[in-house]
This record gives structure tokens, C-alpha cells and sequence, in this order.
């Protein structure tokens, strides 16, 4: 979509207005003012003519950009006007070129905006002609015919049009006449014709004024003096082979290269005959880079030639010969262009941090790349690097916009270095690049992420409150605050206690505390999670699992269950005197409620009576006979047994195992009673009214015995008498005990079911007679009870009356 309209601003303003839907918005305005406007002028109302707002001017940042670095024209963003900012000399801006410009580019950001401004400078008259001599000399032979042609220098103007030379006058003209002659560059030739013939006798010396005068309001002027020399006669001037010639010169071309030769004939012979050569150009600085031998006319260089600063060149030449008669040429010299600029590359506008979260085709910086040279050497192409998410689009009149192709990600890259590589299409080609800096802003699009997917963790039983237990380290890839991480324990429970009444959690740095002493017996372990929470808005976060395992430590000692140790009655283990090696005595059964290493125990004899007599199994308590039992061996025997645990340090307890030796009850009592006794006096120190205490309980006993005998004696051949009497032969049973994490003293099951007769050494065993034995219960009351049995072992020990003994022991 474009449009155009014209309107009238200070004398003379042309608007040019055309917008293009591209990448950005673009826009284009023209202006026009004279030059020497004082600081400050009114170039235009910028803001007006594009249709922007003035509050638009302010957000967007506009700013006005020169490809090369002018600053003659300001911005005023609060009024949305072009002011001028530096005096403007037409004539130092642009020389003697007719259409002087300057081309500005105003950009504005968020979003990006470009539009394109060019401010015409027009000329005033502010320079008079000039001659570049004040003088110029002649001499002419008196017998030059009328008509004959003398070149005269030409003025120069530094203003153009019609400010410039427009007019010559020549005063007096007695004998000569001004000729004009308008060139098609707009330059005026002038030449002197002789109008009168010359008479040296009369007039030697001739003394005439040049006036140039320009066009200009008001009009000025400048002059220069013509001293003629009236010399005797030369009557041919000199003249050249062609009227215009024509040249080529490659731009840089070394100082003394030969452009063209040019050549002029003189009819006159001798000295009259002889040609010099020279150049009259006077505007520009032609002397400066041609010369040309005075002798053979070869133009040739002299300085540095740059076809980006004259493409072409005209030589104006001068043949006099010594007579003063003289003819003129020009030498039209082109330019060929070499690709010598390499392509300039101008960052117009660009944004150092982008965020990570910014759209595809987002505008990142605008570039402008420029090429001095012409045709394809000034043809200018950009690329940047690969493997980036950006692309580099082109504008138009090698404009460029860098925008994003693919999604960003910070953590993938944070930054990126941008190289711009701007080549032109020269053989060989140039190029030039510069690298941008772009930072990519992070936005919370990573969650916290913890370094295992669960954890385990262990701390000692009995610890103290508060200790450190384990950290947990979490991660996030984000950046600054969305990367800040803070711990937080779920809310959960453990036996229907909160979580947090067992540990804590450091919200900083992950470190999880014990909140109390624990009990491996009564907590093994416990479940709990913590979630890890980024500083994001909105915050992310991840949850992880931990498992507590509680360590045990060897905090409890061993229980003895078997034998039980009484305080009132005395246990006794009875080995037959014909017990062989390896007896059965008893077994000592204890437990460990701690674990591991901890609950495994091992029994040792710390005292014996006779200590080659009985072992204990080192791991299974079990009491056996080492040698064979004798008549030699004392009835009543002691055995302390250590039960210590594997712990560090160890654990123990201590049991006492009385063995009786003896074949029949009268023996075991006898001995015992006295050992009984013995040891109530020594350790309970009784009184006499305890022994007539204990003789009364005694006598009640015996006489419930013996009605317990006489009833059984009646029932003697029935073959259950015994099985179901109350003889006092106490099995004991103590309570099953179980590691609780099935590594305990107890993995296996011992089942003890002995069936005997009175007389073991006849008994029928169900299982092994190592493993069987017998459990009696001794007191010192049960004296005339154990007489009375003994009594009675003459019916017990008939052949034909088996007697059926069950000696049940738990089953573990």
C-alpha cells in the first residue's frame, strides 16, 4: 500500500510517503531546504507526515540514524519534529554536484519500526566566480587574422544552477570580441576572437577585464586582467587532431600511468611552429591527479584516482605554439571500478537479552550493510552462522532483520555470539563481519530435580534429638531466583504420629534432623517425602520418597526363659547314673529382643562342680554329659551358665543349672534337702519359725500324698495311672519367643517327648535317650512325699506294670 502528496513548507518542501507491509513497518519522506538555516530551523514535522503519535516517538526510542555519521539534523522526540542541528554548507556538503541529499533512517523499538528520510539541501548564492589567476597573458602576433581564437580561463562558482557562472563580460572590446559556448555538463567555454587586426606599431601592449558574473540574487561577480602582447607575425595556429578524445583509467591505478596522448599540428615552421601542451581545467582538482607532458602531450597520473568519489573526468587541454596562437580540446577520461570497499555493516537498532519464552519471528536486531563499489561488487549478501535459532531475513536496499527461527532455551545455551558475515559479489569478493552478544533471559520452565528417584537413609537407635541424619540435594536448570530451591517435609504420618514429630527438614539446605530418639524395638522404619520447591511464579516443584531404616544397637541383654530360676523352690535337671557320653541334661533357652549380630548368642560354663563332667553347646545351650556318669560322681551338681550376645560391647546373663545324679528319688532327696537347707540358711538366713513353718506344710504334703498314692495304687494296672496323676514332676513351658526380624537365638523348634518307666534304663523312647531327661522340683517340704514315692518303687518296678512317663518341653 503506498500514497503520495505534495505540501508547501518553508518555500519549497516535497513529501514522498509509501509504506510497505515487510518484517517491520517501513516508511519514507522527503524534504527539501535551503542551506545556512540557522541552529534549530524547522526541517519538517516528522511525527505529522508518517502518521505517528508523539507519545509513540517517546516509547519507541526513536532515534534518527546517518550511514555516515552527519549530524546535521536532530530529532525532537517531544514535539515530533526535524530540527537543524549544525550549520549546513551546500558547498562543503556536496561540491559541485547539482542534487545534494542528506539520507537519514529514523528507527523506532517494541515494536520495531524504520522509515527513511531524505532532506534536500538547496542552493543559495552565497559565493562569488572566481578565476583561478588574477592575471592571464597573451601573446599574439600582429598579423593574426580576424577570427582568430584565444582561450581564456574559465571562472569557477562553488554554488550550482542558476547560482552559478551565468555571464561573461570583456571590456574594452575594440579588438576583441567574448565568445560563449554552453557544453552539455552546463559549463560555459569562453573565448576571446580577434574582432579587429592588431597593429604592433600602434599598440604594443592591449590591457582588457574578464567579468564573470552568476545568475544569482543578488547577482556577483569576479574579474580578472588580459595583458596582450602585440608580437610580429604568426599567421597558423596550432591545432589539434580531434576535437574531444576519450580515455579509460582503472580506479588505483598506480601515480604515473599513462591515460591518453594527445597531439596538435602548427603550420608554421620553425620556432612559430613549436606546440606546448597544458591543462586549463580551474574548477576542480583535475591538476591534482592528471598531468600532461608539455612536449608530446601525454596525459598521464599523478595522484590517486577513487572511483567512488569521480566516476568521470574531463580534461580541458590547451596547444599554443610560441607565436601565442593557440587551439583547445577536451580529454573525456571514464573510470572503471575494481572491487576495492569491502562491505561496511551498520548495527542500526538491537536488543542484547531476549527472553527464552519469545516467539518465533521475534525481531531481534536491525542491520544495514552497505558496498561503495558498483554493479556486482556493490552487490552486497549476508549470512550468519549455523546451528542457531535465528535466521537473517532481508528488508529491502540491504537492510536486514535478525529474528528468532526456533524456540530458546536457556539452559540448553544462555548465550549466543552471533556472527554477521556481509560478502559482496566481486571477483575476487570481500567481505566483512561483526559479532553480536545475545543473552537469553530465563523464564521458570524446570522443575526441581533430585539427584536419586528415592532414598534410604539410617541412623542409630538411641540417638540424640537434633542430630543431622542425611542430606537431600536437589537441582534445577533454571536460573537466579526460578533455581532458588526450598525443602519442605509432606505432611504424613508414622503410627498415626505426624511425620514431623519424628524428623525435620532444613528448608535451605536439605539437611533432614532427627526430632527424637528412636527405638529399634519399637520402630524398625518409616516412610515419609519431602518436596523440593523452586522461587518461580508460579513455583514448580518434585516430590521424592525416603525410607528411615532404625539401626539397632546392643542395648538389651539376654533373658534367660529356661530353667527358671525361683526363688522359693529349688529346680533340678536328674542325670541316671547310667547316662552314657553326650546325655541330654538339659537345654538353656534364652533370647536377645535386639537383632543382627546383636540377639546371637553363644553359652559358656563360667562354674561347675565338676567341670569334666558337663559341656554346654556353645550356640545351643544345650547341656550334655562329656564322660560317663560313675557311682564316684557326687549326687548334687552346679552349673553356672554365662548367656552372652555378639554385641560390641557384649551383653550377658547368668543362670544356674542344679543337676541331680542319682537313679531313684530317695537319693536326689537326700542330698538336696541338705543342700536346700544349706543354702536357705547361707542366703535367707531363716529363722527358726520358718523351719517349724516349712515341717507343718511338710506333714500336710506327706498326707495328701499318701491319699494320692493309695488311689493310684488301687489303679496300678491301668496302664494311664501315672499319665494322669499329680506326682510332683513339674514340666515347664516357658513363653514363645521370636526375633522379630526372624534372625533370632531361636530359629528352630526342639520337642522333647520322652516316655520311661521308673527305671530309665528300661524306658521306651520315642526319640533318642540323649534327648530325653527329667525335670523335677525340689523342695525341702517335699521330703516325706519323695520317702513315701521311694516306698512305693517295688510295685513301680514290676516288669509287667510300665509306667508311661510325659515329659513335655515347649515347643519354640
Amino acid at each position: 500500500m503506498s500514497f503520495f502528496f505534495f505540501l508547501t513548507m518553508n518555500g519549497q518542501v516535497l513529501l514522498f510517503v509509501s509504506l510497505f507491509a515487510l518484517d517491520a513497518v517501513y516508511g519514507q519522506v522527503s524534504y527539501s531546504i535551503p542551506e545556512e538555516m540557522s541552529r534549530g530551523s524547522l526541517v519538517g514535522n516528522i511525527a505529522q507526515d508518517l502518521g505517528l503519535e508523539i507519545q509513540r516517538l517517546i516509547s519507541g526510542k526513536a532515534k534518527i540514524y546517518s550511514r555516515n555519521n552527519e549530524e546535521y539534523i536532530e530529532l525532537s522526540r517531544e514535539k515530533g519534529v526535524l530540527l537543524v542541528k549544525e550549520r549546513i554548507d551546500r558547498e562543503a556538503l556536496c561540491a559541485h554536484t547539482a542534487f545534494c541529499a542528506l539520507h537519514l533512517e529514523i528507527i523506532l523499538e517494541n515494536p520495531m519500526e524504520f522509515y527513511s528520510v531524505t532532506v534536500q539541501i538547496t542552493d543559495i548564492n552565497d559565493n562569488a566566480p572566481s578565476f583561478e589567476k588574477n592575471e592571464m597573458k597573451f601573446k599574439i602576433s600582429e598579423s593574426t587574422t580576424v577570427g582568430a581564437k584565444f582561450v581564456l580561463q574559465r571562472a569557477a562558482d562553488l554554488d550550482v544552477g542558476i547560482n552559478g557562472v551565468h555571464n561573461y563580460e570583456l571590456k574594452p572590446a575594440d579588438h576583441f570580441a567574448l565568445k560563449r559556448q554552453n557544453n552539455a555538463d552546463g559549463n560555459i567555454n569562453v573565448e576571446m576572437v580577434l574582432q579587429k587586426p592588431l597593429d604592433r606599431e600602434k599598440e604594443e601592449q592591449i590591457s582588457l577585464v574578464l567579468t564573470a558574473v552568476d545568475g544569482g540574487e543578488p547577482r556577483m561577480s569576479g574579474t580578472m586582467l588580459i595583458q596582450v602582447t602585440v608580437l610580429d607575425a604568426n599567421d597558423n595556429a596550432p591545432v589539434f587532431t580531434q576535437h574531444t578524445y576519450k580515455a579509460t583509467v582503472t580506479e588505483n591505478s598506480p601515480a604515473g600511468t599513462l591515460v591518453a596522448t594527445v597531439s596538435a599540428s602548427d603550420a608554421d615552421g620553425d620556432l612559430n611552429s613549436k606546440i606546448s601542451y597544458s591543462i586549463t581545467n580551474t574548477q576542480d582538482n583535475v591538476r591534482n591527479i592528471f598531468d600532461i607532458n608539455k612536449d608530446n602531450g601525454q596525459v598521464s597520473l599523478i595522484g590517486n584516482i577513487d572511483y567512488e568519489k569521480s566516476r568521470h573526468f574531463q580534461i580541458h587541454l590547451l596547444a599554443s605554439d610560441d607565436g601565442g596562437l593557440t587551439d583547445s580540446s577536451k580529454l573525456i577520461i571514464d573510470v572503471q571500478d575494481i572491487n576495492d570497499n569491502k562491505p561496511t555493516i551498520n548495527i542500526m537498532s538491537k536488543s542484547n537479552v531476549i527472553s527464552e519464552d519469545a516467539e518465533i519471528n521475534t525481531v531481534v536486531t536491525m542491520i544495514n550493510s552497505e558496498d561503495l563499489d558498483s554493479g556486482e561488487n556493490g552487490n552486497v549478501n549476508c549470512f550468519i552462522n549455523e546451528d542457531i535459532p535465528f535466521v537473517l531475513k532481508i528488508s529491502k536496499n540491504n537492510f536486514f532483520s535478525l529474528v528468532t527461527e526456533n524456540d530458546l532455551d536457556r539452559e540448553r545455551s544462555g548465550e549466543y555470539n552471533i556472527t554477521v558475515m556481509c560478502s559482496d559479489e566481486g571477483v575476487p569478493s570481500l567481505s566483512s563481519n561483526v559479532t553480536l552478544t545475545l543473552l537469553i533471559s530465563d523464564v521458570n520452565d524446570n522443575a526441581p530435580v533430585f539427584e536419586r528417584s528415592s532414598y534410604e537413609a539410617y541412623i542409630v537407635e538411641n540417638n540424640t534429638p537434633g542430630v543431622s541424619i542425611f542430606t537431600l540435594k536437589a537441582s534445577d536448570a533454571d536460573w537466579n531466583h526460578n533455581a532458588r530451591l526450598s525443602y519442605i517435609l509432606e505432611d504424613s504420618s508414622v503410627n498415626g504420629v505426624p511425620v514431623s514429630s519424628y524428623v525435620s527438614v532444613s528448608a535451605d539446605s536439605g539437611v533432614i534432623h532427627s526430632v527424637r530418639s528412636f527405638d529399634y524395638e519399637q520402630l524398625k522404619e518409616f516412610h515419609f517425602r519431602v518436596r523440593a520447591q523452586d522461587g518461580g511464579s508460579p513455583p514448580l516443584s518434585s516430590n521424592v520418597s525416603v525410607r528411615m531404616l532404625i539401626q539397632d544397637q546392643n542395648d538389651n541383654a539376654p533373658q534367660v526363659l529356661y530353667p527358671v530360676q525361683t526363688g522359693g523352690s529349688l529346680l533340678a535337671e536328674m542325670v541316671p547314673r547310667s547316662a552314657d557320653v553326650g546325655y541330654l541334661v538339659t537345654k538353656v533357652v534364652a533370647v536377645d529382643v535386639d537383632s543382627g549380630q546383636n540377639a546371637w548368642l553363644s553359652y559358656k560354663v563360667h562354674k561347675a562342680t565338676d567341670r569334666a563332667l558337663f559341656e554346654v553347646g556353645l550356640h545351643n545351650g544345650e547341656i550334655r554329659t562329656v564322660r560317663q556318669v560313675t557311682d564316684k560322681d557326687a549326687v548334687k551338681q552346679r552349673l553356672t551358665v554365662v548367656v552372652e550376645d555378639n554385641g560390641r560391647p557384649s551383653r550377658s546373663a547368668t543362670v544356674i543349672v542344679n543337676v541331680a545324679v542319682a537313679d531313684s528319688f530317695p537319693q536326689v532327696l537326700s542330698e538336696f534337702t541338705d543342700l536346700s537347707m544349706h543354702d536357705k540358711e547361707y542366703n535367707d538366713q531363716l529363722t527358726f519359725y520358718l523351719v517349724l513353718a516349712l515341717a507343718v506344710v511338710s506333714f500336710l504334703f506327706i498326707t495328701c500324698l499318701l491319699l494320692i498314692i493309695s488311689v493310684k495304687v488301687y489303679r496300678w494296672r491301668q496302664s494311664r495311672v501315672l499319665y494322669h496323676s499329680n506326682l510332683p514332676v513339674i514340666p515347664y513351658c516357658p513363653p514363645r519367643y521370636s526375633d522379630t526380624l526372624g534372625t533370632g537365638t531361636l530359629p528352630h523348634v526342639y520337642n522333647y517327648e520322652v516316655c520311661r518307666t521308673t527305671d530309665s534304663r528300661t524306658s521306651d523312647c520315642k526319640l533318642d535317650r540323649v534327648a530325653s531327661h527329667n525335670v523335677m522340683t525340689m523342695d525341702p517340704s517335699l521330703t516325706a512325699t519323695m520317702q513315701k514315692i521311694h516306698s512305693q518303687k517295688s510295685i513301680l518296678d514290676e516288669p509287667e506294670s510300665p509306667l508311661e512317663v510325659r515329659i513335655p518341653f515347649c515347643k519354640l
